[in-house]
């Protein structure tokens, strides 16, 4: 067989995962554009529930929950933006199955039901992760920029020390900034929430260990800190409870990876494929104290 026959048989298979991954990755973009139009027919009611967090805390003011265009394009850019982020989220589970279509059959059979609870948790740990952003983190996020609001009574507000007649500076929120605000929010938590199944997958894979996880514990600390104040505003309270809660994650993580660790030795002991460090260390001596015997 010449190297040009060899060149072709090699190169079949290629272009037939390359087709596939190509069927795959427009049945996913149709799947998204599906669910993007179905979300822009109802982006009115979706976008009313995502200022759920803001009116709760207007009304706790006594405010009225108005928001306001600046532009003439902007309505129909905050209803894309809607379409975009339902879109995604109805078309997720139709998205992963595909790509699981595509990954299986390379995979043994020990190997998918090794991964396919990732592929489970991943976004089960995402919404959760949107679900505390949007019904904790974002009232107390929007309580902490309202309260720089100043209302002027009976004609007068006090700033500092000095009286401002009929001064009044109140919300008048744009709706598209409210919404990016909004969806940075429930996209930088749901990601963080993706910690303890990124590090326990890399477990899996002998990439990361418990130990190495405890080892790097004050920097992981400084990491996740400097995590709070980027996707968190300035306010202390919000950013202590990201802290909180992801160095919270990091803990479980170590947790879990000690668990695949102690599941992958069992699973050695019973093949007679584990070997401890200690055990070899001290079979080494003992072979050491043999032959120094024998020299003698």
């Amino acid at each position: 067989m010449t190297q040009t026959e060899d060149m072709d048989d090699t190169s079949a298979p290629l272009i037939e995962h390359l087709a596939e991954l190509r069927t795959r990755l427009i049945r996913c973009v149709l799947y998204f554009l599906v669910g993007m139009v179905i979300c822009f027919t109802v982006a009115t009611p979706i976008f009313n529930f995502l200022t759920a967090p803001l009116c709760q805390v207007l009304a706790q003011r006594g405010q009225d929950c108005d928001l306001i265009f600046i532009s003439p394009q902007e309505g129909f850019f905050v209803a894309i933006k809607v379409s975009l982020l339902g879109g995604f989220i109805l078309g997720f589970p139709f998205i992963a199955h595909q790509l699981w279509r595509f990954v299986a059959p390379g995979l043994y059979k020990s190997e998918k039901g090794a991964f396919l609870p990732f592929l489970i948790a991943s976004p089960f740990m995402f919404f959760l992760g949107a679900a505390f952003a949007f019904y904790v983190v974002t009232p107390l996020a929007y309580d902490f920029f309202l309260g720089f609001q100043q209302f002027g009574a009976e004609g007068e507000a006090v700033v500092g020390e000095e009286v401002a007649q009929g001064l009044s500076v109140v919300f008048q929120g744009s709706a598209q900034e409210y919404l990016n605000l909004t969806i940075k929010f429930i996209v930088a938590f749901g990601m963080c929430f993706q910690l303890p199944v990124l590090l326990t997958l890399m477990g899996k894979a002998g990439l990361v260990s418990a130990a190495g996880l405890k080892s790097v514990r004050k920097y992981a600390v400084v990491g996740i800190l400097v995590l709070a104040a980027l996707v968190t505003p300035p306010d202390v309270i919000t950013q202590i409870i990201l802290f909180v809660v992801v160095y919270g994650l990091y803990e479980v993580s170590i947790q879990l990876v000690r668990r695949v660790e102690k599941k992958r030795e069992k699973e050695l002991r019973a093949q007679g494929l584990w070997f401890d460090e200690d055990e070899l260390e001290a079979e080494f001596d003992e072979a050491d104290a043999e032959d120094g015997e024998r020299d003698r």
